[in-house]
């Protein structure tokens, strides 16, 4: 009986889930200056018929960026998802422990470089910028990690990071003159604007080659979750584990940072989401429903980002932090309630 109820609840979840993400799909899809019916936009997806104009707007603005959103907010909740069993701390993810910083600030640095030449950086340059950031911060972390015991002096540790990285940044940014790099302080507060299909292209190879090899590590995540030990005990070899991991997280996260800038909260938040609505931490069934619920989390925050001040948008940083803090908070109280 409680096997039946608990594969009740993971279909449960799964269809909410997904029922979730298709209606904020189509809702975002149907959000902007131009209101299209159901039938037209279904039309213009399926058939690639439709008036020229909202044809343009669905099919090289809006698809774009609503698949782009979808791409890098389940990247994101993934690699939240990961550096939280890598760290055995529930606050952890790739914005609080300046890891997003960390890839911003390369990326940055590279983009004003290349523009100040009048040279164009590809998708697979940011990237790499980015990830060459991420494991810079990643270092840094895992240095200050083998001083302290204190996980909370840890995570202390990566926000000061972050702070520094960002300061770096935004000092570079302010006092740039070319006006196409002053426009660098948009993407270094995180958006989704301006997503192209080349983008959505690269970001998802990257991103489900990544998601192919998380889940075939399910099993050795589930023994990890127990202790070293015990995986250790299981044939996990813990080295190439943790290397793993750390590789893993950085190219999701440094991924989401080269095409939409730091995202907070996302990371932390929607891992946490996810195992409430399970009731269970198994892997093999918390990694997609992160990625499904990190996507929602994003086109919800995405969708209130580009409406609620139309036609002025907001940073999906502040969005997300509105949402995301609260369930940080959450989780700090109920952690310190059980220690009493």
């Amino acid at each position: 009986m409680d096997e039946r109820k608990r594969a009740a609840r993971y279909v449960s979840a799964f269809f909410i889930l997904g029922t979730l993400l298709f209606i904020f799909f189509v809702w975002n899809v149907n959000s902007g200056s131009i209101h299209l019916s159901v039938g037209e936009i279904l039309n213009i997806i399926f058939r690639r018929q439709g008036e020229e104009t909202a044809y343009n707007i669905i099919w090289e603005i809006r698809l774009p960026r609503i698949l782009s959103v979808i791409i890098l907010g389940g990247a994101l909740s993934v690699s939240g998802f990961l550096l939280q069993t890598f760290f055995n701390n529930p606050i952890a993810g790739p914005f609080v422990l300046g890891i997003s910083s960390g890839a911003k600030l390369v990326v940055a640095l590279l983009m004003i470089c290349f523009l100040s030449h009048s040279v164009s950086m590809g998708s697979g340059a940011m990237i790499l910028a980015a990830f060459l950031g991420s494991m810079i911060s990643m270092g840094f972390v895992l240095l200050v990690a083998k001083k302290v015991q204190n996980m909370s002096m840890l995570v202390i540790s990566g926000v000061m990071i972050g702070y520094i990285c960002s300061a770096i940044t935004d000092f570079v940014v302010t006092f740039a003159d070319d006006s196409n790099i002053v426009n660098l302080h948009n993407w270094s507060l995180g958006s989704f604007s301006g997503m192209s299909w080349d983008n959505v292209t690269v970001m998802a190879v990257v991103v489900c080659i990544s998601m192919v090899i998380v889940f075939f590590m399910s099993k050795p995540i589930s023994a990890y979750q127990l202790g070293e030990a015990y995986a250790q005990n299981m044939g996990v070899n813990i080295k190439l584990f943790r290397v793993m991991l750390i590789l893993l997280s950085s190219v999701l996260s440094a991924c989401v940072t080269a095409f939409a800038g730091p995202i907070s909260f996302v990371g932390i938040a929607v891992p946490h989401i996810a195992k409430s609505l399970l009731k269970t931490a198994r892997p093999i069934l918390v990694i997609p429903a992160c990625f499904l619920g990190g996507a929602v989390f994003c086109l919800l925050c995405d969708l209130i980002a580009r409406t609620v001040f139309a036609p002025t948008e907001l940073s999906i940083s502040s969005v997300t932090a509105v949402f995301g803090a609260p369930v940080v908070i959450y989780i700090m109280i109920r952690r310190q309630k059980k220690r009493v």
